[in-house]
């Protein structure tokens, strides 16, 4: 039973489309035509042809099979590669002390409250 793709955001969709339209001209400036391409990729006209549209069912496997025969497969591994926010959101959170001797206080004051509480 096949299961139905979630519609992606619109914003993926254009990224998708617009993907695919680069694929497409990336193939033809090669010269490549689509049936030796279906045969490089393994795969039907249609799946080449929703590949070209951006389709969001096409597996990311097929994609890079694509940019694969492209010779354009290191591209990918820049995807990625200098997460900025996530540096800012570890930097910041080593930028957060707790100041000198406050975790010693607060086991200090732990005992005491054990101490306090317990009946000898």
């Amino acid at each position: 039973m096949k299961t139905k793709t979630p519609r992606p955001f619109p914003s993926t969709e254009l990224q998708l489309k617009n993907f695919g339209q680069r694929l497409r001209e990336a193939r033809l400036r090669r010269g490549i035509s689509t049936i030796l391409f279906c045969e490089r990729m393994d795969a039907s006209r249609d799946t080449l042809n929703r590949l070209e549209k951006g389709d969001a069912s096409i597996s990311i496997g097929r994609y890079l099979r694509a940019l694969r025969i492209l010779g354009m497969d290191k591209d990918f591994d820049l995807v990625a590669a200098n997460d900025v926010t996530g540096q800012r959101l570890q930097d910041a959170k080593l930028l957060i002390r707790t100041p000198r001797g406050q975790k010693k206080k607060q086991a200090h004051n732990e005992k005491d409250a054990n101490l306090k509480s317990s009946p000898d």
